[in-house]
């Protein structure tokens, strides 16, 4: 029963999501176990908002850890039974309650059985959520769980996500859900918890800090962030794997240079390019490592019929979503600005808002057909109207996710006709660019800076 309630409220989640940012670009799936014992551990920017986006992206059935000031909510403590939520004791929120430490041995065990049971949860190691532009330190709480679990014989590994808002209390906004590359917990780092626990524990937040950074490099706005990191997927060398520290500095040092930089016609010019060579791989539905292997005649058909379904059948069956769900949407706005001044837990209240509103404008449909039509006839067509909401609704979200590409329907759908000819001219365009790329940077690169990835 708590399997289906969990499956129930995880797809409501996942449509209100998607339903209040215009887009939620995941990238790094490929990091995430299928299965086995998995800790997610993220960036805290954004309030309840940021385990909601990870359980509903991530593919995996997750607990989290969450702070027990919130079960005080009859509310938020029904929604957390039926995920599974962890309660955990934070100094800050006791203090002046206990002396000494904090007794979460509780929470502990119940974390290390979800890892026994090859499950996944996961934990913001910051500790607080916050609207700072920079990674809070770290607590060890993650670490000293993750090594205790592997201690014991768990195979758990660690998958650090990184979440970055466009703007992060505004509706129809965008989202930046990055999973990065599994942290394995070797035999040595067992051996040296089990000699020097607290020491272990430093060292390995330490490095679960530096994977998080590589995730959250934060630029003015998401559209900049998102072309610098194609900046950086250029300028890397496809033969040399970097690692994690490198990916870091690199984008560190992308984000500084091109604040400084931005207004040199060389640089603006390129930034425009690299942009304009993202949208085109957007449009075709393809990615910058699809440029390496060959096009096959089945991914072919299976783009030009997806923008093809987009244009003739997503398009018209959104409009009558319009009619019930902008007004929600802006009602959403009004509310979430005037109940609350924190700015990390703003989104949060806009989508409860949306999600309440929605529930309760479909109450309202299913009442007046039965009021109208009589208890037979109107308990038969109600549901059938919410069906053609609900399907409506979520045509106009698959729309607004992709409003630019729909706006040049005609155009993108010319593009996917001639396929392969535009992936061999995206393979020569993408050589250019990198080639402006390397140049670029070798002409404006700090020169006392040492270089991560040696000039060729």
């Amino acid at each position: 029963m708590r399997t289906t309630l969990y499956d129930l409220l995880v797809t409501l989640l996942r449509v209100a999501t998607h339903t209040f940012f215009r887009n939620i670009e995941v990238v790094g799936l490929e990091h995430v176990p299928a299965e086995g014992p998995v800790v997610f551990l993220g960036n805290h920017p954004n309030s309840l908002m940021d385990p909601v986006l990870i359980t509903t992206t991530c593919g995996r059935r997750v607990r989290f850890a969450a702070k027990d000031t919130l079960f005080e909510s009859a509310a938020f403590r029904f929604l957390a039974g039926i995920l599974g939520a962890v309660p955990i004791k934070r100094r800050q929120d006791h203090s002046g309650q206990t002396q000494g430490a904090l007794d979460n041995s509780d929470a502990f065990r119940a974390l290390f059985d979800v890892l026994r049971e090859g499950d996944a949860f996961g934990i913001f190691p910051e500790g607080i959520s916050h609207t700072g532009s920079e990674l809070a330190p770290l607590k060890t709480g993650a670490a000293r769980i993750a090594l205790g679990a592997r201690a014991e014989g768990v195979p758990v590994v660690v998958v650090p996500c990184g979440l970055t808002y466009k703007r992060r209390t505004r509706l129809r906004s965008q989202v930046l859900v990055q999973f990065g590359e599994p942290l394995a917990i070797s035999d040595e780092t067992v051996n040296a918890f089990a000699d020097d626990g607290k020491a272990t524990a430093r060292a390995t937040t330490e490095r679960f800090d530096l994977a998080l950074r590589a995730l959250t490099i934060n630029a003015e706005n998401f559209e900049t962030l998102r072309v610098l990191d194609g900046v950086r997927r250029l300028y890397a060398p496809v033969e040399r794997r970097l690692s994690l520290a490198e990916r870091a500095e690199i984008s560190r040092r992308l984000v500084d240079h091109y604040a400084r930089y931005r207004e040199v016609p060389e640089v603006a010019e390129l930034y425009k390019d690299i942009e304009a060579y993202q949208f085109k791989l957007s449009a075709l539905g393809l990615h910058d490592r699809d440029l390496t292997k060959p096009l096959s005649k089945r991914a072919w058909a299976r783009k030009l019929l997806g923008h093809f379904f987009l244009m003739a059948v997503l398009l018209p069956l959104a409009l009558p979503g319009v009619i019930v769900h902008a007004p929600i949407l802006v009602a959403a706005i009004i509310a979430g600005d005037a109940m609350t001044r924190r700015k990390d837990v703003v989104a949060t209240t806009k989508l409860a808002t949306s999600l309440a509103l929605t529930l309760g404008a479909y109450g309202f449909i299913v009442a007046g057909a039965v009021y109208l039509l009589g208890l037979p006839t109107g308990l038969y067509y109600g549901p059938l109207v919410v069906a053609l909401l609900l399907l409506s609704g979520w045509a106009m979200i698959r729309v607004l996710e992709r409003q630019s590409i729909a706006r040049k329907g005609f155009a993108v759908f010319l593009l996917l006709v001639d396929l392969k000819q535009q992936v061999r001219e995206l393979r020569d365009l993408r050589e250019a660019l990198r080639g402006r790329t390397l140049l670029v940077i070798d002409r404006f690169i700090d020169p006392e800076l040492e270089r991560v990835i040696a000039p060729t």
